[in-house]
């Protein structure tokens, strides 16, 4: 019923195409009787009709309702001889059903749905006859054309809830006062022309207000480049310039500061304008798009951050430090990973509860973001375990001495309520080298591990480096 619903048919004024179908349907199938049926909660009704004066039927008398209960194809040879059919009122009387032939009519109300019959196309006859399955090819074929039409009217109802539900919006809009100010602004487009012969620039009046220019200035196609920065510009004029060469349009987002020295993130479409085949000018639409591109880097940003120590997440660690091994291996520059864990987090939380661990990981995390390790790369693995590439060249001078820095650093005496005395957290770590034979992340990784092992094997609070032939050096 939802399907039929949201076809809004039901007892709309006859229509000419459906009219047609009905009258084929009769005249291939010689009978005198073929209706275009649609299935309705107590009733059959009739969208078109051909040898039929009535509209509709109870749907308990509905031949029609069978094929649609079925999602097949229904014929009746003879319904006096059918047990299902031979009480029916319309058998029994006017119009005298004898002969049935009827095929279900099926709408996709959802893509990710299969068809659901509403109805069907049908043809009657008051003598019986034996089927003939060229009749059913035929009534099959004109049924798909009715559901075609029905397809269109769907898509017609859909359009007009649609504009009827942005009208709506429109005027919340407006009785918010100006609420979604922001979604308002990232709607606005502003159209552009210029003329290949000779230049002459047109501008739309929101054009001028993304580029903050009084409306009306006259700006030439240069001094509009000139408010892109170099590499934008030369993304900009480099599309341009294809477009002109071989007429396909563009599409692309660039950087620009406005007339008042404010960044703007905008999208500029554009293509050829041709007479007689020969191109006479380029024009397009401009977009602020600058709400939407900050929505989008911060959402990159907390997806590449982890939320509690602000530092890189496994996520960006991963790619990070395979596209800084790639860098170095080409560069030939140095790289060492540190592995840190931090040693009795488990106590904090079993003793003093998760909101202090929690903030064990923070002051962690300051440690790792602190400003003398600034060039260097940290992140969170997961739990109480981080990495640290190091890249730059003081740290990796005196690899020993940045670590023996760090595990100070990351020294903290956690106070517990009752306890007797404080938690001491500390950090083990282990680093490995940038190596010929360890020169991808999983060989990286699985070396500064083994190095961390081998500490916490030793002392816990304390660190190892793996040597560069695959043998771990003392702490």
């Amino acid at each position: 019923m939802q399907a039929l619903d949201a076809l809004e048919i039901l007892d709309t004024p006859p229509e000419r195409e459906f009219d047609m179908v009905a009258q084929l349907a009769a005249e291939l199938l010689g009978c005198p009787i073929a209706l275009v049926s649609l299935i309705d909660t107590q009733r059959q009704w009739f969208k078109a009709r051909y040898g039929l004066q009535i509209s509709d039927t109870p749907l308990e008398q509905s031949f029609c309702r069978v094929p649609v209960r079925l999602n097949n194809p229904l014929i009746v040879p003879d319904a006096r001889a059918d047990p299902q059919f031979r009480d029916n009122p319309l058998v029994k009387g006017d119009p005298n059903i004898r002969f049935y032939a009827g095929v279900p009519l099926r709408i996709t109300t959802r893509p990710d749905r299969a068809p659901v019959p509403v109805g069907t196309l049908c043809a009657i006859d008051s003598q019986a006859r034996v089927a003939d399955p060229h009749d059913l090819r035929v009534l099959e074929t004109l049924g798909q054309v009715l559901e075609t039409m029905l397809a269109a009217r769907l898509a017609e109802a859909r359009a007009r809830h649609l504009a009827a539900q942005y009208k709506q919006a429109l005027v919340e809009k407006d009785r918010l006062h100006r609420q979604l100010h922001q979604a308002e602004r990232l709607a606005q487009i502003g159209s552009w022309r210029f003329t290949l012969a000779d230049g002459q620039v047109e501008w739309s009046p929101q054009l001028y207000a993304i580029y903050q220019l009084p409306a009306g200035s006259v700006v030439t196609v240069d001094q509009a480049f000139d408010f892109f920065p170099p590499a934008d510009r030369m993304r900009l004029q480099d599309a341009v310039d294809e477009t002109v060469r071989t007429g396909r349009g563009f599409d692309v987002e660039l950087t620009m500061l406005t007339a008042l020295q404010q960044e703007r993130r905008v999208r500029s479409l554009g293509e050829m304008e041709l007479q007689d085949g020969e191109p006479v000018a380029m024009f397009g639409v401009f977009k602020d798009i600058t709400d939407r591109h900050e929505l989008e880097t911060a959402l990159r940003h907390a997806a590449d951050t982890d939320e509690l120590t602000l530092l890189g997440s496994r996520k960006r660690c991963n790619a990070l430090l395979d596209q800084t091994i790639a860098r170095c291996v080409a560069e030939g520059a140095p790289l060492a990973l540190v592995l840190v864990d931090l040693d009795h987090f488990k106590a904090v939380n079993d003793q003093c509860g998760h909101a202090t661990g929690d903030e064990v990981l923070r002051r962690a995390g300051e440690a790792l973001r602190a400003a003398w390790l600034a060039g260097s790369f940290a992140g969170r693995m997961g739990g109480d375990e981080f990495v640290l590439l190091l890249t730059e060249p003081e740290l990796l001078a005196d690899l020993p001495g940045t670590m023996r820095r760090l595990l100070t650093e990351l020294r903290q005496d956690v106070e517990c309520p009752g306890a007797r005395a404080p938690i001491a957290v500390s950090g083990t770590l282990g680093a490995a080298w940038l190596a010929p034979d360890c020169a991808d992340r999983a060989s990286l990784l699985l070396r500064a591990d083994q190095a961390l092992y081998q500490a916490k094997n030793a002392v816990r609070g304390t660190a190892a480096i793996a040597g560069q032939d695959g043998t771990l050096i003392a702490r």
